[in-house]
């Protein structure tokens, strides 16, 4: 199988510090123009993160005006600001709404991040973070507690409390991304290929298990299974949100070391270690941050799809290949499509709500339809 990028030939790559290219024919740092470029638009996309965000938390059942907003935050922090509000609207916005939204920042930065990190290691821009068995290993462990979790002893049951469908799909999903892993490494070396093929073949499997148990289940878990599997930001907390903050954040702390070791290795695994890359501990890194960053978010929000294969395409459009920029304009571009997602989830059908995956779908399969048709376009005029 060749997971090569379909339009390497265009890719800017850029090698460590110190490293050299012997058939580079100019210097592969980023010019001024690109420099300008990546910073006025990763600003503008933080602008626009922070109006959706003031909007996505004022607006619903209970109206909060944004200078509401800021007044209420402000005075949490023990600073009075001339803006009345009532207690229901500082109680909604601090218990419910500050939240939900926050999760959907959290959650749309890792799966678009995990989605860059995992399109650089494949070099296939088909690849996502499903790709790696995470998210099929988190809804079989999401569909075994919701069916049998009556089964569970009692003193375990007590400890997980609310949390155990989380912490099964957690599992479940780390559990899968490590099988996946083991399966792909022989000796010191991990075939991509390997990866690839093993993640298809346990997300079938995963797959199958999960329909067992939906013909197992009876129709209270149906429906909460059902709902989990189309994702929601309902349950957010500020819990979960202290649980799922550490693994985004450190997939984004990683970014500045990881990002020039993807860019070499988009050349080629063997042209990478000829240039000093360490190839083999990129692959543990980028696993291991795509699978804590994966399993958390799915833990707390369900399955969505969508997030982690069409925000990297939309970085590029932008910004192009560089990792350097790519993950940050990935994660900032996954929070603001969620937070929007999620506002028109909540919204659009009062008091009702729309499974968020539904949304994300909506959005994501017509774009990515059309940059397939743009792409096939293009080869054709070039041929």
């Amino acid at each position: 199988m060749n997971t090569a990028l379909p339009l390497s030939a265009s890719l800017d790559v850029v090698l460590p510090e110190g490293a050299t290219d012997p058939g580079a024919a100019a210097p592969a740092a980023r010019p001024a123009a690109a420099r300008r470029r990546a910073v006025v638009v990763l600003a503008g996309l933080a602008v626009v993160l922070g109006g959706v965000v003031l909007l996505a938390v004022g607006i619903g059942a209970v109206r909060i005006a944004p200078a509401q907003v800021l007044a209420i935050l402000a005075a949490h922090v023990g600073v009075a600001l001339p803006w009345e509000y009532e207690v229901q609207q500082a109680l909604v916005l601090t218990g419910i709404r500050l939240p939900r939204v926050l999760m959907g920042v959290l959650v749309g930065a890792g799966l678009a991040v995990s989605g860059a990190y995992l399109q650089g290691l494949f070099r296939n821009p088909l690849a996502d973070p499903g790709l790696i068995g995470v998210s099929s290993g988190a809804a079989l462990g999401a569909a075994s507690m919701i069916v049998l979790g009556a089964l569970v002893p009692g003193a375990m049951a007590s400890v997980l409390g609310a949390f155990g469908v989380a912490a099964a799909a957690f599992a479940g999903g780390l559990a899968v991304a490590l099988l996946v892993y083991r399966l792909a490494t022989r000796g010191r070396t991990t075939s991509v290929t390997t990866m690839l093929l093993a993640g298809i073949a346990l997300n079938a499997l995963c797959g199958a298990g999960t329909g067992v148990l939906v013909l197992l289940s009876d129709d209270g878990q149906l429906r909460d299974l059902t709902f989990w599997t189309l994702g929601s930001l309902g349950g957010a907390t500020w819990g979960a949100l202290a649980v799922v903050a550490p693994l985004v954040g450190a997939a984004l702390l990683a970014a500045p070391r990881l990002a020039r070791a993807l860019n070499v290795m988009l050349l080629g695994e063997a042209e990478a270690r000829h240039l000093g890359v360490n190839t083999e501990r990129t692959k543990r890194r980028v696993i291991a941050l795509a699978a804590l960053t994966v399993g958390g978010a799915t833990a707390v929000s369900g399955l969505i799809g969508f997030v982690g294969l069409v925000v990297p395409h939309l970085g590029r459009l932008l910004l192009g290949p560089d990792h350097r920029v790519l993950v940050p304009a990935s994660a900032l571009l996954g929070a603001v499509l969620l937070v929007a997602a999620d506002l028109l989830a909540r919204t659009v059908v009062q008091p009702a709500e729309i499974p968020i995956g539904i949304l994300t779908a909506l959005a994501g399969a017509p774009f990515f339809l059309a940059l397939l048709l743009r792409r096939q376009r293009t080869a054709w005029s070039a041929s």
